[in-house]
Protein backbone atom coordinates (compact mmCIF):
# COMPACT_ATOMS: atom_id res chain seq x y z
CA UNK A 1 0.00 0.00 0.00
CA UNK A 2 1.39 3.38 -1.02
CA UNK A 3 2.33 5.88 1.66
CA UNK A 4 -0.27 8.62 2.15
CA UNK A 5 0.28 12.35 1.98
CA UNK A 6 -0.64 12.60 5.66
CA UNK A 7 1.99 9.98 6.57
CA UNK A 8 4.59 11.82 4.52
CA UNK A 9 3.82 15.15 6.19
CA UNK A 10 4.01 13.56 9.63
CA UNK A 11 7.41 12.07 8.76
CA UNK A 12 8.68 15.40 7.42
CA UNK A 13 7.57 17.17 10.60
CA UNK A 14 9.27 14.48 12.67
CA UNK A 15 12.52 14.89 10.73
CA UNK A 16 12.42 18.64 11.35
CA UNK A 17 11.94 18.13 15.08
CA UNK A 18 14.82 15.66 15.07
CA UNK A 19 17.10 18.23 13.44
CA UNK A 20 16.06 20.82 16.02
CA UNK A 21 16.90 18.46 18.87
CA UNK A 22 20.25 17.55 17.31
CA UNK A 23 21.27 21.18 16.96
CA UNK A 24 20.15 22.12 20.46
CA UNK A 25 21.99 19.26 22.13
CA UNK A 26 25.17 19.81 20.12
CA UNK A 27 25.20 23.55 20.82
CA UNK A 28 24.66 22.95 24.52
CA UNK A 29 27.42 20.33 24.61
CA UNK A 30 29.92 22.20 22.45
CA UNK A 31 31.27 18.93 21.12
CA UNK A 32 30.11 16.38 18.58
CA UNK A 33 29.31 15.77 14.93
CA UNK A 34 26.84 18.13 13.31
CA UNK A 35 27.06 17.57 9.54
CA UNK A 36 26.61 13.82 9.33
CA UNK A 37 23.89 13.77 11.96
CA UNK A 38 21.81 16.29 10.02
CA UNK A 39 22.39 14.71 6.61
CA UNK A 40 20.98 11.35 7.71
CA UNK A 41 17.99 12.70 9.66
CA UNK A 42 15.44 11.94 6.95
CA UNK A 43 16.81 8.41 6.54
CA UNK A 44 16.64 7.63 10.26
CA UNK A 45 13.16 9.15 10.49
CA UNK A 46 11.87 6.89 7.73
CA UNK A 47 13.41 3.84 9.38
CA UNK A 48 12.19 4.43 12.93
CA UNK A 49 8.84 6.06 12.31
CA UNK A 50 7.71 4.31 9.14
CA UNK A 51 9.46 1.02 8.54
CA UNK A 52 11.06 -0.74 11.51
CA UNK A 53 9.41 -3.02 14.09
CA UNK A 54 10.48 -2.40 17.69
CA UNK A 55 9.09 -1.89 21.19
CA UNK A 56 10.85 0.79 23.31
CA UNK A 57 9.30 -0.75 26.44
CA UNK A 58 11.08 -4.02 25.60
CA UNK A 59 14.41 -3.14 23.93
CA UNK A 60 15.35 -6.82 23.79
CA UNK A 61 12.09 -7.90 22.10
CA UNK A 62 13.01 -10.95 20.06
CA UNK A 63 10.86 -9.98 17.08
CA UNK A 64 12.36 -6.50 16.65
CA UNK A 65 14.13 -5.30 13.55
CA UNK A 66 17.77 -4.34 14.10
CA UNK A 67 19.39 -1.01 13.30
CA UNK A 68 23.18 -0.67 13.15
CA UNK A 69 24.62 2.85 13.03
CA UNK A 70 27.89 1.92 11.36
CA UNK A 71 28.82 5.62 11.08
CA UNK A 72 28.86 5.84 14.87
CA UNK A 73 29.98 9.46 15.00
CA UNK A 74 26.39 10.37 14.05
CA UNK A 75 25.41 9.37 17.59
CA UNK A 76 23.45 12.63 18.18
CA UNK A 77 21.05 11.51 15.46
CA UNK A 78 20.60 8.05 16.96
CA UNK A 79 20.08 9.46 20.48
CA UNK A 80 17.46 11.91 19.27
CA UNK A 81 15.59 9.24 17.34
CA UNK A 82 15.67 6.83 20.29
CA UNK A 83 14.39 9.54 22.65
CA UNK A 84 11.57 10.48 20.30
CA UNK A 85 10.74 6.80 19.85
CA UNK A 86 10.35 6.42 23.62
CA UNK A 87 13.46 4.50 24.66
CA UNK A 88 14.34 7.11 27.29
CA UNK A 89 13.19 10.52 28.48
CA UNK A 90 13.61 13.37 26.03
CA UNK A 91 15.22 15.55 28.75
CA UNK A 92 18.22 13.22 28.82
CA UNK A 93 19.36 14.56 25.45
CA UNK A 94 20.84 17.59 27.22
CA UNK A 95 23.40 15.30 28.91
CA UNK A 96 25.21 14.55 25.63
CA UNK A 97 28.93 13.88 26.21
CA UNK A 98 28.79 15.01 29.82
CA UNK A 99 30.53 13.08 32.59
CA UNK A 100 28.40 10.16 33.72
CA UNK A 101 25.99 10.46 30.79
CA UNK A 102 24.72 7.41 28.92
CA UNK A 103 24.90 9.54 25.76
CA UNK A 104 28.57 9.17 24.97
CA UNK A 105 30.42 10.51 21.93
CA UNK A 106 29.74 7.21 20.19
CA UNK A 107 26.89 4.78 20.94
CA UNK A 108 27.44 2.33 23.81
CA UNK A 109 25.21 -0.75 23.72
CA UNK A 110 26.11 -1.68 27.30
CA UNK A 111 24.43 1.31 28.88
CA UNK A 112 21.79 2.71 26.52
CA UNK A 113 18.62 0.83 25.52
CA UNK A 114 17.98 0.67 21.81
CA UNK A 115 21.65 0.62 20.82
CA UNK A 116 22.29 -2.78 19.24
CA UNK A 117 26.09 -2.54 19.12
CA UNK A 118 28.77 -0.04 20.14
CA UNK A 119 30.06 1.66 16.99
CA UNK A 120 32.58 4.29 16.03
CA UNK A 121 35.44 2.36 14.43
CA UNK A 122 34.39 2.83 10.84
CA UNK A 123 33.93 -0.12 8.52
CA UNK A 124 32.68 -2.63 11.07
CA UNK A 125 28.92 -2.10 11.16
CA UNK A 126 28.03 -3.97 7.99
CA UNK A 127 29.80 -7.09 9.29
CA UNK A 128 27.71 -6.90 12.47
CA UNK A 129 24.57 -6.47 10.39
CA UNK A 130 25.53 -9.54 8.36
CA UNK A 131 25.83 -11.60 11.52
CA UNK A 132 22.42 -10.52 12.74
CA UNK A 133 20.80 -11.15 9.36
CA UNK A 134 22.39 -14.59 9.07
CA UNK A 135 21.26 -15.48 12.59
CA UNK A 136 17.67 -14.51 11.73
CA UNK A 137 17.92 -16.66 8.60
CA UNK A 138 19.13 -19.66 10.61
CA UNK A 139 16.29 -19.14 13.09
CA UNK A 140 13.82 -18.82 10.21
CA UNK A 141 12.74 -15.54 11.83
CA UNK A 142 11.09 -12.68 9.89
CA UNK A 143 13.26 -9.94 11.47
CA UNK A 144 14.96 -7.46 9.16
CA UNK A 145 18.31 -5.74 9.66
CA UNK A 146 19.16 -2.18 8.62
CA UNK A 147 22.66 -0.66 8.58
CA UNK A 148 23.51 2.99 7.96
CA UNK A 149 26.94 3.64 6.45
CA UNK A 150 28.81 6.82 5.57
CA UNK A 151 30.23 7.35 2.09
CA UNK A 152 33.69 8.07 3.48
CA UNK A 153 33.34 4.79 5.34
CA UNK A 154 33.21 2.97 2.01
CA UNK A 155 36.96 3.57 1.83
CA UNK A 156 37.37 0.83 4.46
CA UNK A 157 38.27 -2.60 3.09
CA UNK A 158 36.13 -4.45 5.62
CA UNK A 159 33.03 -2.94 4.02
CA UNK A 160 33.72 -4.79 0.80
CA UNK A 161 34.48 -8.07 2.55
CA UNK A 162 31.11 -7.70 4.25
CA UNK A 163 29.49 -6.82 0.91
CA UNK A 164 30.74 -10.10 -0.57
CA UNK A 165 29.61 -12.05 2.48
CA UNK A 166 26.07 -10.65 2.41
CA UNK A 167 25.66 -11.50 -1.27
CA UNK A 168 27.20 -14.96 -0.86
CA UNK A 169 24.72 -15.89 1.85
CA UNK A 170 21.81 -14.28 -0.01
CA UNK A 171 20.87 -12.08 2.96
CA UNK A 172 17.66 -10.65 1.55
CA UNK A 173 16.62 -9.68 5.10
CA UNK A 174 19.43 -7.11 5.12
CA UNK A 175 19.09 -3.54 3.85
CA UNK A 176 22.06 -1.20 4.01
CA UNK A 177 21.85 2.53 3.35
CA UNK A 178 24.67 4.93 2.48
CA UNK A 179 24.49 8.53 3.64
CA UNK A 180 26.17 9.84 0.50
CA UNK A 181 26.79 13.47 1.49
CA UNK A 182 30.13 13.75 -0.31
CA UNK A 183 32.16 15.07 2.63
CA UNK A 184 34.33 13.49 5.33
CA UNK A 185 36.51 14.92 8.06
CA UNK A 186 39.48 15.55 5.75
CA UNK A 187 37.47 17.10 2.90
CA UNK A 188 35.49 15.98 -0.14
CA UNK A 189 35.28 12.20 -0.39
CA UNK A 190 36.18 12.41 -4.08
CA UNK A 191 39.50 14.08 -3.22
CA UNK A 192 40.42 12.01 -0.15
CA UNK A 193 39.72 8.69 -1.89
CA UNK A 194 36.96 8.54 -4.45
CA UNK A 195 34.30 5.87 -3.95
CA UNK A 196 32.21 6.40 -7.06
CA UNK A 197 30.60 4.79 -8.96
CA UNK A 198 28.87 3.59 -5.78
CA UNK A 199 25.81 2.04 -7.43
CA UNK A 200 27.86 0.09 -9.99
CA UNK A 201 30.17 -1.26 -7.30
CA UNK A 202 27.41 -2.59 -5.10
CA UNK A 203 25.63 -4.15 -8.08
CA UNK A 204 28.91 -5.82 -9.09
CA UNK A 205 29.13 -7.26 -5.58
CA UNK A 206 25.74 -8.91 -6.03
CA UNK A 207 23.40 -6.47 -4.30
CA UNK A 208 20.11 -4.97 -5.40
CA UNK A 209 20.80 -1.24 -5.57
CA UNK A 210 18.35 1.65 -5.29
CA UNK A 211 19.56 5.22 -5.82
CA UNK A 212 17.41 7.95 -4.22
CA UNK A 213 17.33 11.53 -3.04
CA UNK A 214 18.09 11.10 0.67
CA UNK A 215 15.99 14.14 1.59
CA UNK A 216 12.88 13.15 -0.38
CA UNK A 217 10.81 11.31 2.21
CA UNK A 218 8.51 9.71 -0.33
CA UNK A 219 11.44 8.27 -2.28
CA UNK A 220 13.11 6.98 0.89
CA UNK A 221 10.03 5.15 2.17
CA UNK A 222 9.25 3.81 -1.31
CA UNK A 223 12.79 2.40 -1.51
CA UNK A 224 12.44 0.83 1.95
CA UNK A 225 9.17 -0.78 0.87
CA UNK A 226 10.76 -2.12 -2.32
CA UNK A 227 13.74 -3.51 -0.37
CA UNK A 228 11.35 -5.79 1.51
CA UNK A 229 10.23 -7.36 -1.77
CA UNK A 230 13.74 -8.26 -2.98
CA UNK A 231 14.49 -11.97 -2.71
CA UNK A 232 17.79 -13.82 -2.88
CA UNK A 233 20.13 -10.88 -2.30
CA UNK A 234 20.68 -7.93 0.04
CA UNK A 235 19.62 -4.39 -0.84
CA UNK A 236 21.70 -1.22 -0.81
CA UNK A 237 19.91 2.13 -0.84
CA UNK A 238 22.28 4.89 -1.93
CA UNK A 239 20.88 8.09 -0.39
CA UNK A 240 22.18 11.25 -2.06
CA UNK A 241 22.30 13.80 0.75
CA UNK A 242 23.70 17.19 1.76
CA UNK A 243 26.07 17.42 4.69
CA UNK A 244 24.49 19.58 7.40
CA UNK A 245 21.04 19.51 5.77
CA UNK A 246 18.47 21.75 7.46
CA UNK A 247 20.20 25.11 7.69
CA UNK A 248 22.31 27.19 5.33
CA UNK A 249 24.70 27.67 8.26
CA UNK A 250 25.90 24.10 7.91
CA UNK A 251 24.90 22.75 4.51
CA UNK A 252 27.79 21.53 2.39
CA UNK A 253 30.42 22.78 4.85
CA UNK A 254 33.11 20.24 5.68
CA UNK A 255 34.14 22.15 8.82
CA UNK A 256 30.90 21.04 10.46
CA UNK A 257 31.80 17.37 10.21
CA UNK A 258 33.04 17.42 13.79
CA UNK A 259 32.27 20.90 15.13
CA UNK A 260 29.12 22.30 16.71
CA UNK A 261 27.02 25.44 16.17
CA UNK A 262 27.57 28.70 17.99
CA UNK A 263 24.57 30.15 19.79
CA UNK A 264 24.17 32.64 16.94
CA UNK A 265 24.21 29.86 14.33
CA UNK A 266 21.71 27.91 16.38
CA UNK A 267 19.35 30.89 16.49
CA UNK A 268 19.55 31.25 12.71
CA UNK A 269 18.97 27.55 12.20
CA UNK A 270 15.97 27.55 14.51
CA UNK A 271 14.30 30.20 12.38
CA UNK A 272 14.95 28.16 9.24
CA UNK A 273 13.54 25.03 10.87
CA UNK A 274 10.44 26.90 12.08
CA UNK A 275 10.95 26.07 15.72
CA UNK A 276 7.70 27.80 16.64
CA UNK A 277 5.59 25.00 15.15
CA UNK A 278 7.57 22.19 16.76
CA UNK A 279 6.37 22.10 20.35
Amino acid sequence: MAVTEQQLQTLKDRARRIRIDILKMLTDCGSGHTGGSLSAADIATALYFYKMKYDPRKPGWKERDNFILSKGHAAPLLYTVLAQAGYFEHAELCTLRKIGSRLQGHPDSKCLPGVEISTGSLGQGLSVANGLALAHKLDKAPNRVYALLGDGELQEGQIWEAAMTAAHYKLDNLCALVDNNGLQIDGPVAKVMGVEPITDKWRAFGWEVLDVDGHDMEKIVTALDKAETIKGKPTMIVCRTVKGKGSKCFEGKVEFHGTTPTKEELATAMKELEEGVCK
